[in-house]
């Protein structure tokens, strides 16, 4: 029998906040979070304030994540950044394939390479998965999110899910205000679980719903049986709007 999935709730922070505001920010969740939340939580910052929230943060159970991850070790790659790198300066996970990176240009094969240097380099992958509005419409979320998954996990195995979350974000619920209704959230998660069970334990994998989350919210996405936490966009840019919903997934 499986062990209990203990939720988590990660804030992607995209391009906001300087490496001063992060510290700012990180001091002052890990006050409103307490010393031991009920749910693990997460904070991913850009690349240029990893390294301050890591500090600060460093006495506290309050993981730090990178928002992407090189499939390169090192090499002629400009702009970006590796797992080595990543682990040198202190960091636990990393998003990979989150839409707006696919949306830059990041294709399948590079997701399957990303989620699998970053599992090997100790990291703590957080694949995002999800579909457009005129996909959904199309009736179609159900075959493209089973692609998405099923590349992307195409060299991943069972020993491997410690080190593996999958984040279920419809893109036409990212920024726009929209969000998934509980029973939609619901049913694309399930659909997850299901695929990714052809690769891990999906009993005991933990899947995060992302898309228009906020305090008002949360707790009823994260009360759907297959949702075990958040991906959180625009509410985690605030340290009392983020621990709410931290709040409410306990």
């Amino acid at each position: 029998m499986s062990a209990p999935r203990r939720p988590l709730v990660a804030g992607n922070w995209k391009m906001h906040k300087t490496a001063g505001e992060a510290r700012e920010f990180c001091t002052a969740l890990a006050v409103l979070v307490g010393a031991e939340p009920p749910v693990d939580v997460a904070v991913c910052p850009p690349f240029t304030a990893l390294e301050a929230s890591v500090d600060a943060l460093a006495d506290t159970s309050i993981a730090v994540c990178a928002q992407n991850v090189h499939e390169a070790a090192s090499g002629a790659h400009t702009g970006e950044v590796s797992a080595p790198m990543l682990l040198a300066a202190g960091v636990d996970g990393a998003l990979v394939g989150h839409s707006e990176r696919r949306a830059a240009g990041d294709t399948d094969a590079q997701v399957a390479l990303r989620v699998r240097a970053g599992i090997d380099a100790g990291l703590t992958v957080v694949l995002c998965c999800g579909e457009s509005l005129d996909i959904r419409r199309a009736g179609d979320t159900q075959r493209f999110v089973t692609r998405q998954v099923e590349s992307a996990l195409a060299d991943v195995h069972a020993a491997d899910l410690p080190r593996l979350v999958i984040a279920y974000e419809p893109i036409w619920a990212i920024g726009t205000g929209e969000t998934a209704t509980p029973e939609q959230a619901q049913e694309a998660c399930a659909i997850v679980r299901s695929v990714a069970s052809e690769r891990v334990d999906g009993a005991s994998l933990r899947i995060l719903y992302g898309g228009s989350v906020n305090p008002g919210n949360a707790a009823e996405l994260m009360a759907c049986p297959d949702v075990d936490g958040a991906l959180v966009g625009g509410a985690s840019l605030d340290p009392e709007s983020f621990a709410r919903i931290v709040a409410a997934a306990g």
